[in-house]
């Protein structure tokens, strides 16, 4: 795998990916480096609905490069009822920067709607079933570990947990600080979240699931930036999977 990640060369490759396992492809808002497109399986809501995003913040591209992965490898397959949007953030994931190219951030726009990204693709959420799981995939250029946020309105089965930091722990240990930004963690890497925002109004996309969307269980992954992408990539695959599983 290439240590950088490429934007015109992504879309292309997750949108053949994702013809080849039969999803379909709805665009959700043409931004000025290319769609915001999101992909789906089946409607049939007899399975199990299962939503995934990736690349809001254009300079986390082990998230979506792990989407790709796991769609090339046939990881979603018709058991369940799948939801993907793999790059939420075209003009961010083109310039590498966390905002948009207007500076927006959308991981904190999903109460207000200004931006016509969040705007777009929150009218496409209201649309679908409401997920049974949610995965949300990012990065963080500050952590020395992998964490996640699990924000659970269900039944609280910490094995689950353990069981997601286990499958990481091939490619990257846990996050080893007590606080992270300014969350008290449960045990090493593992942040259990109310379904509030930490700010009124900016409510980031994992919130507005939980609370719009009645999603009883999110997991937001992060991988630390600093780490080679290829064991980020990894990583994120792996925590993807054992969720999915558990």
């Amino acid at each position: 795998m290439s240590d950088t990640f490429h934007w015109p060369e992504f879309l292309p490759a997750f949108r053949r990916a994702a013809a080849a396992r039969g999803f379909e492809e709805e665009l959700l808002v043409e931004t000025a480096e290319g769609p915001l497109c999101a992909y789906t399986s089946d409607d049939n809501q007899s399975k199990r609905p299962i939503y995934l995003s990736s690349g809001i913040h254009g300079d986390e591209p082990a998230g979506p490069l792990a989407l790709l992965q796991l769609m090339k490898e046939g990881f979603f397959t018709p058991v369940s009822s799948w939801a993907i949007c793999p790059a939420l953030n075209p003009t961010g994931l083109a310039a590498g920067t966390r905002d948009t190219a207007e500076g927006m951030d959308l991981n904190r726009d999903y109460h207000l709607r200004k931006t016509p990204e969040v705007k777009a693709h929150a009218a496409w959420l209201e649309r679908q079933q409401p997920p049974e799981l949610f995965l949300s995939l990012h990065e963080d250029y500050e952590s020395t570990g992998f964490y996640f946020y699990e924000i659970n309105q269900c039944d609280d089965r910490p094995e689950r947990a353990k069981a997601i930091l286990k499958a990481v722990g091939a490619w990257l240990p846990p996050e080893p600080e007590r606080v992270i930004d300014d969350h008290e963690v449960r045990e090493p890497g593992w942040i259990f979240h109310a379904a509030e925002p930490d700010l009124p109004h900016g409510w980031p996309e994992a919130i507005f699931v939980a609370k719009q969307k009645k999603c009883i269980l999110s997991y937001t992954f992060e991988t630390p930036s600093q780490m080679a992408l290829e064991d980020r990539v990894a990583a994120h695959c792996a925590a993807v999977k054992t969720a999915v599983e558990a």
